[in-house]
């Protein structure tokens, strides 16, 4: 378990940490990522390579990735988000199409929703039941090897308002500004 490291956190409170997972058979270890970039992720990463090499994981993947894109999003959206199905918009069929002209077929899916549902809806708090997947587009992204659902009527960057702040904003003929928060 990687353990992210806050400077607030007591040599104490880590030992405590430790422990619990270790009673569970789980190592915990300190991530330094924040605070030391690679040179501090190291540890966790020697920990992992002992795991994997150890042959104790039962981890399996959802799905062969051989499978077409379409029976990834679904096996995706019934056994992860409960979902009934999956629709396709007209763009979203064509994405479709593309995906196999050039050659994508076999690369896993990481789907992009809401974050707040397992849903496309952000109106469907936790895992609803009773729902439909909306497919809206596709992107890609080959050099890290992903095809990228684009589900529902989601905000691409989070967090960011509907208007930006600037449009609000000006400079009069004098240099003063305004709309400033």
């Amino acid at each position: 378990m990687a353990l992210n490291l806050v400077p607030t956190y007591t040599e104490e409170e880590l030992r405590f940490i430790r422990e619990k997972c270790s009673e569970y058979g789980i190592e915990a270890v300190v991530a330094k990522g924040f605070a030391q970039g690679g040179d501090g992720m190291t540890d966790l990463a020697k920990a992992v390579v002992r795991e994997v090499e150890s042959g104790r994981t039962r981890y399996t993947t959802l799905y062969d990735l051989h499978l077409s894109t379409e029976m990834k999003i679904e096996i995706i959206a019934k056994e992860i988000y409960g979902a009934d199905g999956v629709d396709y918009s007209g763009v979203a069929k064509q994405g479709l199409k593309r995906i196999k002209e050039l050659g994508l077929d076999s690369l896993p899916v990481c789907m992009a929703k809401t974050q707040k549902s397992l849903s496309d809806d952000e109106r469907k708090i936790g895992r609803p039941r009773g729902f439909v997947v909306n497919v809206r587009e596709f992107e890609f992204a080959a050099g890290a090897g992903f095809v990228i659902p684009i589900l529902g009527d989601m905000m691409r960057m989070p967090g960011l308002p509907p208007v930006p702040a600037s449009e609000g904003m000006d400079i009069d003929k004098d240099g003063n500004i305004s709309g400033l928060s």
